[in-house]
């Protein structure tokens, strides 16, 4: 009752989350931005949606197809439409409950292929960890290579928190955030010894040995450079889509691979903070595309669409999955006639 309440609450609260920032990035729009998101949205070409949408396709079908390499070496040898099937399953339920897709997935899987569902457990462990570095990879490089606007962006926000509109520094301030900063990492230490035999940590501590367990199992798995070469296509795809996603708004079809990255890379952040990213997803591009010239009101536009064109074809594609899996099975379940 006490894990359904919590789930409860949980499911509420990152949705409510999400709601929130979904308002507070409509509410904050200036009159005259609310002007340029309504001219942008009304002038979009929707039809190149559907190009995006097909790249995160391929992305999820090379995704089923490096989940199979991991499932290999336990000895089975599942269908790839079963596979793909529930991999876009993990993703549609995702946007239903937090962090049921990767129970669901492993379920879905398991009923169909007769593979104990534990087993998958453990191959999901080193897909997220996989996906993670390269999340953080990819973090380094928009960092790295745009370390100008980057910069730039942090000055400003610095100037605004130590010195006030007069343009003095105030000393007080930075004497704030430096105590804040070493209390925080005084009670971290402080926690860490006294909850150090505590539930909490040790499960802190298992995940972490499991992080460490994905990643060198990575060096012995069979067919690995296959492996890494779907974790480099899936990006890939993930960076090309968010591309040809740029000429649905004239507003923001003048940028290039760089604001791709860091759409890429804070997007991602921002699709695991709420409910399947809403209202994270396009509050994160809102204040984002302004590094890059782009006005509030089109970066908003632009983040429904990316979100849009992420989530409907998880939606639509994930409804056919639910309805075609028992008929493709089928013959799994019919039981021999006598006469046969």
């Amino acid at each position: 009752m006490r894990k359904k309440t919590a789930n409860a609450l949980q499911y509420a609260f990152f949705l409510g989350l999400g709601i929130f920032l979904l308002w507070l990035s409509a509410h904050n729009l200036s009159p005259e931005n609310r002007q340029h998101l309504t001219g942008a949205l009304h002038n979009a070409n929707y039809w190149l949606v559907i190009p995006a949408m097909i790249l995160l396709m391929i992305s999820h079908y090379s995704r089923a197809l490096r989940w199979r390499i991991l499932i290999r070496p336990l000895g089975y040898r599942p269908s790839v439409t079963n596979t793909f099937f529930a991999t876009i399953l993990g993703y549609f339920f995702n946007l239903l409950v937090p962090r049921l897709g990767e129970v669901m997935k492993c379920t879905i899987l398991a009923k169909y292929e007769k593979i104990p569902a534990d087993k998958l457990i453990g191959t999901m462990v080193t897909e997220r960890v996989c996906d993670f570095l390269c999340l953080l990879i990819i973090i380094a490089i928009t960092l790295f290579i745009q370390f100008d606007i980057i910069h730039q962006y942090a000055s400003v926000q610095f100037h605004n928190i130590l010195y006030d509109a007069h343009g003095r520094f105030k000393i007080y301030k930075m004497a704030i955030i430096i105590g804040i900063i070493a209390a925080v990492i005084a009670i971290l230490f402080w926690l860490a010894k006294i909850f150090a035999t505590s539930r909490f940590i040790q499960t802190i501590k298992k995940l972490l040995k499991g992080i460490w367990a994905g990643i060198t199992s990575i060096k012995h798995m069979e067919n690995k450079w296959l492996f890494l070469f779907h974790t480099f296509f899936i990006w890939t795809m993930y960076l090309l889509s968010i591309r040809i996603g740029l000429y649905t708004m004239e507003a923001v079809s003048h940028l290039g691979f760089k604001a791709c990255l860091a759409i890429l890379s804070f997007g991602s952040i921002a699709m695991l903070a709420t409910q399947g990213g809403i209202g994270a997803y396009q509050y994160t591009i809102q204040k984002l595309l302004p590094l890059y010239a782009v006005a509030e009101g089109p970066a908003l536009g632009f983040g429904w669409i990316l979100w849009i064109a992420q989530t409907g074809i998880i939606i639509f594609v994930g409804i056919l999955c639910l309805l075609l899996l028992p008929i493709i099975n089928r013959s799994k379940y019919e039981i021999p006639r006598a006469d046969q």
